[in-house]
């Protein structure tokens, strides 16, 4: 089979892993305590319910938190999946690789399936070749900027944002306040985060509220959205300007196991501040010419990537500025949130015919605590409804209803952006109508 598809799973259905957790866990700044550590992986166990998509069809799913087998079930109805032999529940406070390790029967079961085995990314339990040398480097934001800066001259349409490294925090308080002082907005970056944690923007009112660029820091850690120790970064903030609402996009490609590079797709995706809320794929879900571009260089950086040994699904985000030129801002060498859009896109096109367009939108809060099945039903009620407008209501992520702040995860899929918009007005208005179901109680 040509193509992504090809390069990744060789079109066969494939045992997935939800790894997250682990991914995550060998970037953590030292000195996270126990507790914001023990959030961190309860966040990630979450996010790994993604593994349901790690490629177009699992056989076989491993999830650190524990799901109902409606829910799968589900997927597998709307995707015309085969049989899928689910294990969840499998972590609960610790990462896949320290749960494996105390379950060899389901280890061996992995090893023996005969099955390409896909997980979020590469970590240290795994081979210690190149391929985790570069997730080790090109996962740094300062190592990324490096390699934009030295590949953007050959591209037209990519401007790189200035980036400092200032020597210690102190530099860094007294260079945000400089900064600050000379009316610019900074984006504030520790080298290692996922999903906008240990990334802020930083602008002078806000810095001077604080009372200067070292209480700013100082409160940052303490609200547990930057690491307490490390280096940080000062990057120039890209202003959008006009170009707003195509603010921030995505290029997603594989380098496959010749090292040949394999573009995937470009997405629109939905950040709010730093932290990505989801993303849009699929025809005319970002204009040709940025898609082209964002192309580009997305591949030449892919061709470095593959020069150094890795292999795998990456991607390259971006954020437009006011002459909707194109600013490379990090490279994630792993799954992301948008690889789960694209490989609901390919399977829906394989199976109901090509087009579909596909959202996913990752927390959307729900007005009150739901346990799973009082989540399934509340979702089952809303799929006619979306059905109506043309669109497919696929949940992702089940297991976060009854948090302290509940929320669940969604893929939407239709004919065009407009339909998906329909549909996530209709969800939002239903979750948030669910604070109704308490109100005769107070």
């Amino acid at each position: 089979m040509d193509g992504w598809v090809g390069a990744w799973t060789g079109g066969r259905a494939a045992v997935h892993i939800g790894n997250v957790a682990d991914f995550n866990a060998q970037f953590f700044a030292p000195g996270m305590d126990a507790a914001q550590r023990a959030r961190r992986l309860r966040q990630a166990h979450h996010y790994a319910c993604l593994a349901v998509c790690y490629s177009p069809e699992p056989a076989l799913l491993v999830l650190p938190a524990e799901v109902d087998r409606e829910w799968t079930d589900w997927l597998a109805r709307e995707l015309d999946w085969g049989p899928v032999e689910v294990h969840s529940g499998v972590a609960g406070g610790r990462t896949m690789a320290e749960a494996l390790a105390d379950r060899p029967l389901l280890a061996a079961r992995i090893a023996d399936s005969g099955r390409p085995v896909v997980s979020w990314g590469r970590t240290a339990g795994q081979d210690e070749g190149p391929e985790l040398a570069a997730v080790r480097r090109y996962e740094s934001k300062a190592a990324a900027h490096e390699l934009f800066a030295a590949l953007a001259p050959e591209h037209p349409g990519i401007t790189v944002p200035e980036q400092e490294r200032p020597d210690g925090r102190r530099r860094a308080a007294r260079r945000l306040t400089a900064r600050a002082a000379r009316g610019l907005t900074t984006v504030l970056k520790s080298p290692h985060g996922v999903g906008g944690y240990g990334t802020i923007v930083v602008e002078p009112a806000d810095l001077f509220a604080a009372g200067g660029g070292g209480s700013l820091l100082r409160r940052l850690v303490r609200s547990e959205l930057l690491p307490s120790q490390g280096e940080l970064l000062l990057e120039q903030f890209i202003d959008p300007g006009p170009a707003a609402r195509l603010r921030d996009l995505t290029y997603d490609a594989v380098v496959g196991p010749d090292g040949t590079v394999h573009r995937v797709g470009a997405g629109a995706m939905d950040v709010a501040g730093t932290r990505y809320q989801g993303v849009t794929v699929g025809p005319g879900a970002v204009p040709r010419a940025a898609a082209e571009t964002a192309r580009g260089f997305a591949l030449a950086v892919g061709e470095r990537l593959a020069a150094e040994g890795y292999r795998g699904w990456y991607d390259v985000d971006f954020v437009t500025d006011r002459q909707r030129r194109l600013a490379p801002t990090e490279i994630n060498l792993r799954l992301t949130g948008p690889a789960a859009a694209f490989m609901l896109r390919e399977r829906l096109d394989r199976v109901r015919g090509p087009g579909h367009v596909v959202r996913t939108v990752d927390a959307m809060p729900l007005g009150a605590r739901l346990a799973p099945e009082a989540l399934h039903d509340h979702l089952d009620r809303l799929r006619p409804r979306c059905a109506r407008l043309g669109v497919t209501l696929l949940p992702l992520i089940p297991t976060a209803g009854h948090d302290p702040e509940p929320a669940v995860g969604v893929a939407l899929a239709g004919p065009d952006a407009e339909a998906l918009d329909a549909a996530q007005a209709l969800l939002t208005a239903a979750n948030h109508a669910l604070t109704g179901m308490f109100e005769a109680l107070r």
